[in-house]
């Protein structure tokens, strides 16, 4: 162990000589309490060292210990439904240890040691062994399984950084703790059930697909509109109070991920507050068990070291890619990138670096493209296909989406929910801007939603064109009123509050309509653009815009969605037929007022 003598100290950020021969990102221990530092620059014989805890009393002259190893998550059964800190540390146990207020120094293994996991090996592998063969240890091999919950099973894998070699062992049937030996190879390895790895270090994939299947999350305006791939980026930036927290809640609660990973960083503690106790009273409507089975929470608010705030996104994903290599969907929702960023502008502040726009450091694009490019939907080692899905919110001060980390941002995502503080103040939930969003990922995930309905493509293009010529409109409107347009441009300001208020807003606290089918949606839309085409007909003809207000048919379109449940589509159908009905009987009276004229 290299151990050094403290030269300086500029709050988190800490000068040690006699640290030459230690590693970039190496892990170190300060003074007496054993504070948990990070080497981030070395400069001969001194290392720039920053904290990830309260160094307060620490004085110059005290030791630093280093552990010859980079900053690592520890990866085995019992992950799922812990609440870590942003560098792995089980609050729940730290909290029995130490109270309310953490200790200095105080620590706790990230995963339970003494805990006995069922072991079950893959028959086929035994099978061999047991006849005295040595089987190719791969790496990404399946050994066997453990159940670590009832929603998730944690596949035991060989390592991906195994040395080349074969395995001569594979252990039986039985109970076991994480750090007993779950295989044995020719070399003298030991692979255990879980293993370290480091944080800042991407685990390696076999091969990295096309994003072709859509990450199903409920909410129309996403699926429809703004629809996010499987192992796809988005972003959500907005002001104060838009709504960011309460949309990433939602997703995360209804997309059809197989693990949930909600990284709080850098977050106001009220808000991480209510994450910790909701999350747990969540029912997973996929299995009717508590969502804390498919969940993984990392907690760092505000007020909490600066410097761990800037690893924890870090730790999340590395807990992620675990997972993914299984072959599960992963979701990770980071709230937010903004406070993250802001803790790398400190932290180069504090080590003197030349700042860039708004203070924030050079090399902020650089980290931003690092953690989204590990998302993406691969081929994982052991074969399987799996997944990481990141959304990532975007805090801009004063809802300027102008400022760097947004711009930033934009450059590495394909998918951009912008939430709009107007639509917020008029209760529009989610308040996402059908004007300033976008996804580039519509192409790519065309022909699923083909498979749902053909006609998806055509009926969102329409609804789309409809809403910017209602946008254009308005303008028109606040200048001289709605009474002295055409009864043509009337239809379209009555078909976009439909929209609005029947399609796009939607109901967090409503049974039925907190969560939309992909089935629903398409046909919520597709009845609603019909609506419009054969009122528009009825006007060709001669109808006034009075007589198709009179059909109350806007009032009952917009209530289809709290109306009609998700396995209820054929009353959608059965609504289609009595709305053309209305319709033909304006259209007949008119067609025929027209005949007689001519």
């Amino acid at each position: 162990m290299i151990n050094g003598k403290i030269r300086r100290i500029s709050g988190p950020i800490i000068r040690a000589s006699g640290l030459g021969k230690a590693g970039l990102f190496d892990l170190v221990e300060i003074g007496d309490k054993h504070i948990i530092g990070e080497i981030v620059r070395l400069e001969g014989d001194e290392a720039i060292i920053q904290v990830y805890e309260d160094n307060t009393g620490l004085k110059t002259g005290s030791n630093v210990y280093c552990s010859n190893r980079p900053l690592s998550a520890l990866l085995g059964p019992g992950l799922i439904g812990t609440i870590y800190d942003g560098i792995q540390r089980p609050l729940a146990l730290l909290y029995e240890q130490d109270g309310a207020f953490m200790k200095a120094g105080g620590s706790a293994k990230p995963l339970d040691t003494e805990k006995k996991w069922r072991f079950i090996p893959d028959p086929a592998l035994a099978e061999i062994l047991q006849k005295g063969k040595e089987i190719e240890a791969i790496p990404g091999m399946i050994l066997g399984i453990v159940k670590e919950t009832e929603s998730i099973t944690c596949k035991i894998m060989v390592p991906p950084n195994i040395k080349k070699s074969n395995l001569i062992y594979l252990t039986k049937e039985g109970d076991y703790s994480i750090f007993e030996t779950a295989a044995k190879t020719d070399l003298n390895e030991e692979i255990k059930f879980a293993q370290w790895w480091p944080v800042r270090k991407s685990r390696p994939v076999s091969q990295r697909l096309q994003p072709t299947e859509p990450l199903i999350t409920g909410e129309r305006v996403i699926d429809i509109f703004f629809p996010l791939s499987k192992g796809g980026t988005a972003a959500i930036p907005g002001g104060f109070g838009t709504g960011k927290t309460m949309t990433q809640h939602a997703v995360a609660k209804w997309c059809d991920a197989d693990v949930i990973i909600y990284i709080g960083c850098g977050e106001r503690g009220n808000e991480m507050t209510d994450v910790l106790t909701e999350f747990p009273q969540l029912i997973d409507p996929r299995t009717g068990r508590t969502l804390m089975e498919r969940t993984l929470l990392i907690a760092n608010t505000s007020n909490m070291p600066v410097a761990a705030r800037e690893v924890s996104i870090y730790t999340g994903v590395t807990l992620a890619e675990f997972y993914r290599d299984m072959g599960y969907h992963v979701a990770i929702m980071a709230d937010s990138t903004s406070r993250w960023a802001e803790a790398l502008r400190e932290l180069s502040g504090r080590m003197e670096e030349m700042p860039a726009e708004e203070g924030f450091p050079a090399y902020l694009p650089t980290r931003l493209a690092e953690f989204y490019e590990r998302a993406g939907r691969v081929r994982a080692l052991c074969g399987s296909e799996g997944s990481i899905s990141i959304i990532g919110a975007v805090s801009p001060p004063g809802g300027d989406f102008s400022e760097p980390v947004t711009q930033h941002t934009k450059r590495f995502i394909r998918c951009f929910w912008a939430l709009d503080k107007d639509l917020a103040n008029a209760r529009h939930y989610p308040a996402i801007s059908w004007i300033e969003s976008y996804s580039e990922y519509a192409d790519e995930i065309k022909n699923w939603w083909q498979q749902i309905n053909p006609h998806w493509s055509s009926v969102r293009k329409s609804c789309f064109d409809l809403l910017k010529q209602e946008q254009r409109l308005a303008e028109i409107v606040r200048l001289i009123g709605p009474d002295a347009l055409p009864d043509e441009q009337k239809l379209i300001l009555l078909t976009a509050q439909i929209i609005k208020d029947g399609f796009l807003q939607q109901n967090s606290f409503d049974e039925i309509d907190m969560y939309c089918v992909p089935e629903k949606q398409v046909r919520l839309l597709q009845l609603i653009m019909e609506f419009h085409e054969r009122s528009l007909l009825c006007i060709e003809l001669g109808a006034p815009m009075k007589k198709i207000s009179e059909t109350n048919l806007k009032e009952e379109i917009s209530r289809l969605k709290s109306s009609v449940k998700n396995d209820e589509i054929y009353r959608l159908i059965e609504f289609e037929g009595k709305m053309r009905l209305m319709l033909e009987v304006l259209e007949k009276i008119y067609n025929g007022r027209r005949s007689i004229i001519n």
